[in-house]
This record gives C-alpha cells, sequence and structure tokens, in this order.
C-alpha cells in the first residue's frame, strides 16, 4: 500500500507490455507501431507508459500536443515523435530544433516550415493528413493537388508520412463506410505519388482497424485505447469474433485507487448526502472517501456506482461531491480508516472496469480514463 498517498493511479508494466506484444502479433514484425500517447496517455500517465513502451521499443509516438512531445524529449526518448493535434504557427520552431513531426493539413503550417527549417538549418517531418469522409483534420480532396505540389516545392519539408482517420469503425459492425474511406484514402496515397513525393509511412489503423482490417496496416498502425488494455467498443468485438480472430488478448493496464478516511454509524431512517438525495432504512455504516469530482470520479456516479473494499462491492451512497464520497459499507467487516478501496480495477474475482463505470454514466471507456485528475500520481507497478 501507499500509506502516504490519499488517491492515486497504478499502471502495470506487464500488462502494457503484453498490449504492445499483442499489437505486434497481429501486425506483424514489418509494420511499424505507433504508441498513442496523447491526453496524458489517455488518463495513464506520459511518461510512465513512455518510458515502458520505448523500453519494449515502439516505432512511434503519438501526441496531441508540442508540449507532450517535449516533455517525452525531456524525458530522453530519442523515438520518432508525431504531433497529432494542430500546431500553432509560432511553435513550429520548437518542433524543428526538437526533431518532432508534426500532422500537416494547412497551407500556412507548411510555409512557416520551410522558412524555420531553412533558417535553423535542419529539415522539418511532416504527415499529411487528407479528409477522407470524418470531416474532421485534413487536406480536402478538390485542394490535395495543389497542397502535394506545395510540400513537393519546399526542399527542407520532408514528407515523411500520410494518414487519415476512420469515422464509423467502432460504433457499427456494418463497415462500407470504413471500405469507401480506405478508398479515398488509396486515392490520395496515388496523388501523393504523381506528385513525385516519397512517403514512407501510411497510417490508419487505429485500434480497432489494427484488430479488424489487415488490409489497413500499411507501413504503421497507431495504437491507442488498446494500448491500454481496453477495447474500443462492443461492436469492434463482435466484429473481431465474426472474423474469428480470436487471439488479440488485451489486458487493462490501469487501477484506481484511493483509501478509506473515516468509518461512521447511522441511524435508522436517514437521509445520506447533499440535497438529502439517499436514504437508509436501517443502521447502517458507512465509511467517508478522499475522492469526488475534482479527481476525476463522475459526479453521475452519485447514488449508482460502487467501490471495492476488502474485495466486495460498497455502493455510494448520496452525491458525489467535489473532494469526497459516501459508500456503504453495512455488510461489509472489519473496514478500518486507511483501508485500501479500488475505484476502478479488479480486487479478488470482481472488478470494476472502465466499461462499466462508462455504461454507468453515458460515456465511452475513453472518457472515463482520460479525466482522471492528471495531478493525481501515476505509479508503475510489476
Amino acid at each position: 500500500m501507499n500509506s502516504n498517498l490519499l488517491t492515486w493511479v497504478e499502471i502495470s508494466r506487464g500488462a502494457l507490455i503484453n498490449n504492445i506484444r499483442a499489437a505486434r502479433q497481429r501486425v506483424g514484425k514489418d509494420v511499424k507501431i505507433m504508441a498513442i500517447v496523447k491526453a496524458n496517455a489517455y488518463g495513464h500517465g506520459l511518461i510512465q507508459v513512455a518510458t515502458t513502451a520505448d523500453e519494449e521499443k515502439v516505432d512511434f509516438f503519438g501526441v496531441n500536443s508540442l508540449h507532450e512531445a517535449i516533455a517525452l524529449r525531456n524525458a530522453k526518448i530519442k523515438t520518432p515523435v508525431l504531433v497529432l493535434g494542430y500546431t500553432p504557427l509560432a511553435n513550429l520552431k520548437d518542433a524543428v530544433n526538437h526533431d518532432v513531426a508534426v500532422v500537416a493539413y494547412n497551407v500556412e503550417t507548411v510555409n512557416k516550415l520551410q522558412e524555420l527549417a531553412a533558417k535553423y538549418k535542419k529539415d522539418a517531418r511532416i504527415h499529411i493528413k487528407v479528409e477522407t469522409g470524418l470531416h474532421r483534420q485534413g487536406v480536402n480532396p478538390e485542394e490535395l493537388d495543389d497542397f502535394l505540389k506545395l510540400v513537393k516545392s519546399k526542399k527542407n519539408v520532408i514528407a515523411e508520412g500520410m494518414s487519415t482517420h476512420y469515422a464509423n469503425i467502432e460504433d457499427t459492425t456494418e463497415h462500407s463506410y470504413a471500405n469507401l474511406q480506405v478508398e479515398n484514402f488509396n486515392d490520395a496515397f496515388e496523388a501523393a505519388k504523381r506528385a513525385g513525393l516519397d512517403i514512407k509511412y501510411r497510417h490508419t489503423a487505429c485500434t480497432a482497424a489494427t484488430i479488424l482490417f489487415s488490409k489497413v496496416h500499411f507501413e504503421m498502425i497507431r495504437f491507442g485505447i488498446g494500448l491500454y488494455g481496453m477495447w474500443p467498443s462492443k461492436e469492434t468485438k463482435i466484429s473481431a469474433y465474426e472474423r474469428k480472430i480470436g487471439e488479440f488478448n488485451l489486458v487493462p493496464v490501469l487501477t484506481w485507487k484511493t483509501r478509506v478516511a473515516q468509518v461512521k454509524d447511522v441511524p435508522p431512517n436517514s437521509y445520506i448526502g447533499y440535497g438529502c438525495s439517499d436514504f437508509v432504512t436501517q443502521k447502517s455504516r458507512i465509511a467517508i472517501l478522499p475522492i469526488g469530482y475534482y479527481d476525476g470520479y463522475d459526479r453521475k456516479l452519485s447514488n449508482v456506482g460502487y467501490v471495492l473494499i476488502h474485495g466486495k462491492r460498497a455502493p455510494i451512497l448520496g452525491r458525489i461531491c467535489m473532494n469526497m464520497c459516501i459508500v456503504d459499507i453495512t455488510n461489509i467487516e472489519g473496514v478500518i480508516p486507511e483501508d485500501e478501496v479500488i475505484l476502478l480495477g479488479s480486487s479478488d474475482d470482481d472488478a470494476i472496469t472502465a466499461e462499466t463505470m462508462a455504461s454507468k454514466i453515458g460515456t465511452i471507456n475513453y472518457e472515463v480514463v482520460t479525466r482522471i485528475n492528471e495531478s493525481l500520481p501515476r505509479i508503475l507497478v510489476n
């Protein structure tokens, strides 16, 4: 037990390594793996995850911002890094100087990179993002030829990659739209070849596409939610089952813990919590936990969530507070202050998964883990 901590997150090094190896087995030795560690590694801890993945020799890291990329460089990680989000023009000099690639889809980005690369006498690396049907980031098809010509004209801007992102691959078992996007991407890649660009890495495959469609592994995959031992969706699992892809074994990486701050008895017919939103009809025993919505423990778990104490379920009573919540331990013997509590993770024969929590608050597993407050300690465990 981390006796000096109030609330913390444990990251299983073994589970993380297992998931990287599962991806390698799926794509084969000739396909590169980009480990997606954006958003504080999906809430798991950027440096803790990245250093472990780097030891396991992933080929690339994908981050959302230049700030995250520089944090990796400051952690002595020399593996190639791609910024997947937007990089303001004023910050591009740091991308050039730290040898960080950026996603490019704006003319202004390409022009600024050429100016900076010439100034600092270094090449600037980009991955061209093309619009294929998500209508988020990306160069529109009607603008692509001119954009490719512009990139080709910049001798210090190296287009090492081309990418896109799928709109409807996780939410359905019918993938005709994804197949249409693949066709659009292939057309864009052919246009790049006609423009004389030597694209080293094509990457379109997120975790779902990595699992389901070997035809889009290309030269590199982007391994995101699967890196952390979670499936993208139940539809992805169903599709994998239908395709007889049964060997893809993912192990959850994260366990979120707190401890009991107080144990107290409550008389029969008592209201519990803000707004008197819960009520006990019998004499009850409750525990106060130092965890709340500030920490990322969603307020919608009020009166419906539960935690694990001594391997048993302790239901949430009343509303989740900013920094505290209340649980019912009437049927759990021997609970004392500072006992360990599992908010998310497994204990003995029971578990609270990100999917279970997501179903209770009406969201997806991605949001559950990424919203765990970044200030909470992340601890690598073996």
